[in-house]
């Protein structure tokens, strides 16, 4: 595909090198030329100096067949621009990230359809949803639902408490009731592997896990976790991400919400009824204490500074709470985040990045997520007709090394794949792929 990105920023420049991964034509502009250095001397991705909005510009670069236009800049107003002007100058599908709750609206997006804008995307409100769903399973790092509902995948740490520590995946199929939920991957030193039969799980491994729903209870007693209902939450940040969690979760749950902005405070103030929201430098240990963080179930930090988030949420884990979850935008910080006992980390980048990505790939490809603090990818399929998957059963098929079918639906009923499952048309299939075998993978659904 040949695709433009306008915007150098956090977002556009990480879209960019997942992108350029791939084998597609990469052009990332951005008025900036200070942005644009580190990108021409680290990727193999065009770059351009200018304004997306410039006319002239976009018809000197749209002048080829282009697939698809993305605009990720800082200014909600540019990018919905840009992405009309390109599309009416022959882009054949426009991606605008926005900062508007209300342009997520069904009215509305379909309005933003007549001017030529085929998605909007908002990146704050999607890692806010990431946080809800981890605040409603509690016992995962890392979470996200396939095949409506039917499977999920969940991300277990394993700590002293994991029964199958030191065993193997064929001596945890021997003893236990595995048909519901599958290892597809295990991430250990920084290091990612799809693992075989004689795989051990290890102290500390992050145990990447496909389940069906009625399989969730044994899975979570495998690895030693359990879910928990989180009732009293303090969040520290009033971002839009803060704002959004706090939002929703002060329906069912006591939510403190801690910022340092006096206005921001007030303003919060006006639409979280609530909520309490609490005016104090978020570094502060002592306020913290004050504010009751050792009888929290959960501790949200989604400031702006990366390193606030992880030290405070290290200081929650200390005091007692069960459930971390810290915003990591710096990408060098996540892993290092991870191996000190932060729960969770969200990182709003790799978030919208899973959701422009579908937009790039296999056209029967329905769903994408980012493991983050990881470079593998989880992809649900639509399997077609005659597509290669569906010749032969899954180990005679020799799929790609570095990829694994943990399992999908068949008319709506959920299933886990082995070794001996024959994948049908029309089914849906989860598939955990590192980056390396992701062509190959492809090949196999078309």
């Amino acid at each position: 595909m040949r695709i433009i990105i306008a915007g150098a920023g956090e977002v556009g420049t990480h879209l960019a090198k997942l992108l350029s991964n791939e084998n597609h034509e990469i052009i990332l502009i951005d008025t900036e030329e200070e942005r644009l250095k580190p990108v021409d001397s680290t990727m193999d991705v065009l770059t351009y100096t200018g304004s997306a909005t410039s006319i002239s510009i976009l018809q000197e670069l749209l002048h080829k067949k282009t697939d698809l236009f993305i605009a990720v800049t800082h200014w909600e107003d540019t990018n919905i621009t840009a992405s009309i002007l390109a599309k009416r100058l022959g882009a054949i599908k426009t991606i605008a990230r926005i900062d508007n709750l209300d342009y997520l609206e069904h009215s509305t997006l379909e309005f933003f359809k007549s001017l030529g804008i085929d998605s909007l995307i908002y990146p704050e409100l999607i890692a806010a949803r990431e946080v809800l769903s981890l605040l409603h399973e509690t016992g995962t790092t890392d979470f996200m639902e396939f095949c409506g509902g039917k499977l999920a995948m969940y991300v277990q740490k394993l700590d002293q408490n994991a029964p199958i520590i030191d065993k193997s995946l064929m001596e945890l199929a021997s003893t236990t009731n595995t048909e519901k939920y599958r290892a597809v991957a295990i991430k250990r030193n920084d290091i990612t592997i799809i693992p075989r039969g004689n795989e051990r799980f290890r102290l500390g491994d992050l145990v990447f896990v496909i389940s069906t729903f009625d399989g969730i209870d044994e899975m979570m007693t495998t690895s030693g976790k359990e879910n928990f209902e989180a009732k009293s939450i303090m969040i520290l940040g009033g971002s839009r991400i803060g704002k959004h969690v706090a939002s929703y979760m002060q329906k069912t749950s006591q939510v403190k919400l801690i910022d340092s902005d006096p206005q921001r405070c007030e303003d919060l103030s006006d639409v979280l009824e609530n909520t309490l929201i609490i005016n104090g430098d978020c570094r502060n240990a002592d306020l913290l204490q004050n504010e009751g963080i050792a009888h929290m179930d959960a501790f949200v930090a989604v400031t702006g500074n990366s390193e606030t988030n992880v030290l405070s949420c290290l200081l929650a884990k200390k005091l007692g709470v069960k459930k971390t979850i810290a915003e990591v935008e710096n990408m060098e910080y996540i892993n290092l985040a991870e191996n000190i006992g932060i729960d969770t980390i969200i990182n709003k980048k790799i978030a919208a990045a899973s959701r422009i990505f579908r937009h790039t790939t296999n056209p029967n490809v329905t769903q994408v997520k980012y493991m983050t603090g990881t470079e593998a990818e989880v992809i649900e399929f639509n399997v077609p007709e005659n597509a290669r998957i569906t010749k032969g059963t899954l180990r005679s098929l020799e799929f790609p090394a570095h990829s694994i079918v943990g399992g999908g639906t068949r008319d709506g009923v959920p299933f886990i794949a082995t070794g001996d499952t024959i994948i049908r048309p029309n089914d849906k299939v989860v598939v955990f792929t590192l980056p390396s075998a992701y062509e190959k993978v492809s090949k196999f659904f078309t």
